[in-house]
């Protein structure tokens, strides 16, 4: 029996969606592209999963498209954002936090993967490379654009037009990565912080995400007018008496954790 090339596990609001072709270092089919991006957004209309951690099977977390099937004429490169093949306007789409528990290399395309999260936390083996200019393809998937946002433009330079690996250290200090954590804790660490997040006002999770991403996309002055709208609508919703009952819980769980 042919074991499933992804899968997922759900548990009390958090799935966990794991990359499973291990023995090909998880590296992207047309087939699993296209399952990634049919469970995000199943994930999304479903309701109730409101935060993913996305990651690998093995000793990698991706190794990014799979060039044995491009270089067999199976598949083709295709159209750049064919929604049917492209799992990061999927999970761009999927309202809650998506968090990338990166075990191993992520490598061109399974880095685009990983920068399509919300957060990343590395595991000690980590590896990061984009190597689209030595396989002769461009980025498609946002690659281009998202990393020099994150680590700055020399940084990314760097990356892009060596081809060399950045390790998990490397991408804590360049700020790649949230955290790098022993291997043997990513998963329990990413699920304490899916945790953390469940703990919020389950519509605050979804629009203070939506709000963050929709004003970093605009320059600052017209992301702080859109703070402004945003927040002038929500909280007037807001009632005095769903305040105190909040602010009781936030300095009860600020208590818990000074221990």
């Amino acid at each position: 029996m042919t074991e499933d090339i992804l899968l997922v596990e759900r548990n009390d609001g958090v799935a966990t969606v794991t990359l499973n072709r291990p023995s090909s270092l998880n590296a992207l089919t047309r087939e699993l592209r296209a399952r990634i991006a049919d469970t995000f957004r199943a994930l999304d209309a479903d309701g109730s999963t409101r935060v993913v951690i996305l990651t690998g099977a093995g000793r990698a977390f991706c190794a990014g498209i799979d060039l044995r099937e491009l270089g067999s004429g199976e598949a083709s490169v295709g159209a750049p954002r064919d929604p049917d093949f492209d799992p990061t306007a999927a999970m761009a789409a999927f309202r809650g936090p998506i968090i990338g528990a990166i075990n191993g290399a992520a490598v061109t395309g399974g880095f685009e993967l990983a920068l399509g999260c919300d957060l990343l936390i590395a595991g000690t083996t980590a590896r990061f490379a984009d190597t689209h200019g030595r396989v002769g393809v461009h980025p498609a998937w946002g690659l281009s654009q998202r990393l020099s946002r994150l680590v700055g433009i020399g940084r990314a330079k760097e990356m892009s037009l060596t081809g060399n690996f950045v390790d998990a250290v490397t991408a804590e200090r360049w700020g790649l990565v949230n955290r790098v954590v022993a291997d043997e804790e990513l998963l329990p660490v990413c699920r304490r912080l899916a945790a953390d997040m469940l703990s919020l006002e389950p519509d605050m999770l979804v629009s203070y995400k939506r709000v963050i991403d929709d004003g970093y996309a605009l320059s600052f002055g017209d992301a702080m007018k859109l703070e402004a709208e945003v927040a002038s609508a929500y909280n007037a919703a807001v009632s005095p008496e769903a305040v105190e009952a909040r602010r009781r819980a936030v300095l009860d769980r600020g208590r818990q954790q000074a221990g």
